[in-house]
């Protein structure tokens, strides 16, 4: 702290004497700045501990919890659309009798000739439509590329039926049945 000095009064050397009362402008914001003495809280730290235990717990209890909850979450990570273990959904069940799948083709011509009135375009005849898609020649017309690319199918399989010691398959027969299969 800095103290103003004064001169004493009768002193032949002209010596001073501090003023205690007397302080520097800057002395007296750093006294104003300068924090109150502060104790301990002894309440605070003696509940500190037990606050700090129960933290802990409840945080551990809430993560086993959410560790239970999550382990399907866990499994699907990385998995996407092209996931070969995720169960699709099965197709549309086929129409059981054939007078079933003309009830169906016919109802599907009937609405696109309906869009069709609509756009001003000339109807087709749904009964020829009906026969032309249902008759068996329809059906023979099967694209030559396709029929090669089944017949090399066929092949295959009775290749990996050969190394297996399983006796062949018919190639025509297997053949047709297939392509029957594709509709």
């Amino acid at each position: 702290m800095a103290l103003r000095h004064v001169r004493s009064h009768g002193a032949a050397s002209g010596a001073t004497r501090p003023l205690p009362h007397v302080r520097s402008h800057g002395a007296r914001l750093r006294d104003h700045m300068a924090p109150a003495p502060v104790g301990h809280n002894l309440a605070m730290e003696e509940v500190f501990g037990t606050v700090l235990f129960a933290v802990v717990i409840v945080a551990s209890v809430v993560a086993v919890v959410t560790l239970a909850m999550s382990r399907d979450a866990y499994r699907e990570i990385g998995r996407g659309g092209l996931d070969m273990e995720r169960r699709r959904p099965s197709a549309p069940a086929a129409p059981s009798s054939p007078a079933e799948r003309d009830a169906e083709i016919r109802q599907m011509l009937q609405a696109r000739n309906e869009r069709r009135a609509r756009r001003g375009h000339a109807p087709l005849d749904v009964d020829a439509e009906v026969a032309r898609l249902t008759s068996a020649r329809g059906r023979a017309e099967v694209d030559p590329a396709l029929r090669e690319e089944v017949r090399e199918m066929v092949r295959a399989r009775n290749a990996r039926r050969a190394r297996r010691g399983q006796p062949p398959l018919d190639v025509e027969v297997e053949m047709e049945r297939q392509l029957r299969d594709l509709g």
